[in-house]
């Protein structure tokens, strides 16, 4: 399960660091807050992270729950091609947004994965 936690802190400073990227393109682009709009290279820095933070709200519990309930050790490195997924999401939306699939799809897929195994994992603790 450490190896769960540590995932987690990792996707954590990922989504921080994203955050610090909008802030560096508010600067380089001149978009002043609270504006969220403008520069449309600004804007796909801001949609990385915000688009990454709703994906965390369900990655979080997923990874948790099938990582205590499933498997530590799968849960973790599935929580790897997630982080590893929002890199490649990152460079695709920000080179050109129609090209952000296979960064999002591979996070996803991750993600749903280990909320049905979690259920799965916890349903048969339960019977």
């Amino acid at each position: 399960m450490e190896l769960v936690i540590v995932v987690v802190i990792l996707a954590l400073i990922e989504y921080y660091i994203f955050g610090a990227l909008v802030g560096w393109a508010r600067g380089k682009y001149g978009v002043s807050a609270p504006a969220v709009s403008g520069d449309p290279v600004f804007e796909r820095y801001y949609r990385v992270q915000q688009n990454t933070l709703e994906q965390l709200m369900g990655f979080i519990p997923a990874i948790l729950i099938y990582g205590y309930y499933g498997n530590a050790l799968i849960a973790a490195g599935l929580g790897m091609v997630f982080i590893i997924a929002r890199v490649i999401y990152l460079y695709a939306y920000v080179a050109d947004p129609a090209k952000r699939g296979l960064g999002f799809v591979l996070g996803w897929l991750a993600t749903i994965f280990m909320m049905f195994a979690g259920l799965w994992s916890v349903g048969r603790q339960l019977l």
